[in-house]
C-alpha cells in the first residue's frame, strides 16, 4: 500500500469525478487533503464527510482558480492551516463542443482560462513554498485529445496539449529544487464530464469499442496514476506523461 502518511495535497476541481477518486485514494494513504471546488459546494461537503475516518480535519475550498488572486488565496490558506505543500494534482477542467469557424472567443478564452492559466496560477502560487520545504510534486491531468488533438473540441485540445509542454518545461526548470512536475493524459473516463456521449448507449458501445482494453476508464483508473506519481515510486520521475487510455493512443 503506498502512503502519503501526513503529507499535505491540495486538489483542485476536487469535489466530484477524477478529482473526487483522486482524494479517496489520496485519503486512504493517509494524506492531509485540501479539496477545491467552483460551484458544487454540497458535492465537496458530502467528499469530505464521507472521508473524514481516513483524513481527520480534511478541508474545502471554495475558488476559482482561472483568477490568479483567488488561486493564490488557496495556496495561502493551505499554508496557514498545514504549513506547507506536499503536492498539488492540477485537475480543475471543463470540456465544451467547438467547431472552428463557428466557435465564439468567448468560449477558447473560457477553456484556455480553466484548463491552461488555471493550472498556472496554481503551480505558479505554490512553487516558492515547495522550494522553501526542499521539494514536493506537481501532477497535471492533461488528455489524450493534447497529444492527437480532437475534432470540434480544439480549444480543448490545444489547452491539454499546453498543459503536456508546461509539465516538460517545469520538470527542468524545478529538478534542482527536488520539485517532480508530471502529467497524467487520459482518454475517455466514466465522468460527468462525457454524459452525453456516454447517455446514449449505443454511442457508449462504440466508444468502448475503439479501446484496445474493450473498455472505457473510471475516475480510479486515473487517480491510480496520479498516487504513484504522488509516491515514493516515482523518485527518478519527472516530465514524464503516464496514459491512461487502455491503449487508444500509443505515443
Amino acid at each position: 500500500m503506498i502512503q502519503l502518511k501526513s503529507q499535505v495535497v491540495v486538489i483542485t476541481g476536487g469535489s466530484r469525478g477524477i478529482g473526487a477518486a483522486t482524494a479517496r485514494l489520496f485519503a486512504r494513504a493517509g494524506a492531509k487533503l485540501v479539496i477545491n471546488y467552483v460551484r458544487d459546494e454540497l458535492a465537496a461537503v458530502e467528499l469530505a464527510e464521507e472521508l473524514e475516518e481516513f483524513c481527520p480535519g480534511i478541508e474545502v475550498y471554495q475558488c476559482d482558480v482561472s483568477q490568479p488572486r483567488q488561486a493564490e488565496e488557496l495556496i495561502e490558506f493551505t499554508q496557514r492551516k498545514f504549513g506547507k505543500v506536499y503536492c498539488v494534482v492540477n485537475n480543475a477542467g471543463i470540456w465544451t463542443h467547438g467547431e472552428i469557424g463557428t466557435i465564439l472567443e468567448e468560449t477558447w478564452d473560457e477553456t484556455m482560462s480553466v484548463n491552461l492559466k488555471g493550472t498556472f496560477n496554481v503551480t505558479n502560487a505554490v512553487v516558492p513554498l515547495m522550494k522553501l520545504s526542499g521539494g514536493g510534486r506537481i501532477i497535471n491531468i492533461s488528455s489524450t485529445a493534447g497529444q492527437r488533438g480532437e475534432a470540434f473540441h480544439s480549444h480543448y485540445a490545444a489547452s491539454k496539449g499546453g498543459l503536456l509542454a508546461f509539465t516538460r518545461s517545469l520538470a527542468v526548470e524545478l529538478a534542482p529544487y527536488n520539485i517532480l512536475v508530471n502529467a497524467v493524459a487520459p482518454g475517455w473516463v466514466d465522468t460527468d464530464l462525457n454524459s452525453e456521449p456516454f447517455g446514449d448507449q449505443n454511442e457508449r458501445s462504440r466508444i468502448a469499442a475503439t479501446i484496445p482494453l474493450g473498455r472505457i476508464a473510471t475516475p480510479d483508473d486515473v487517480a491510480g496514476a496520479g498516487l504513484f506519481l504522488a509516491s515514493d515510486l516515482s523518485l527518478h520521475i519527472t516530465g514524464a506523461t503516464i496514459n491512461v487510455n487502455g491503449g487508444s493512443v500509443l505515443v
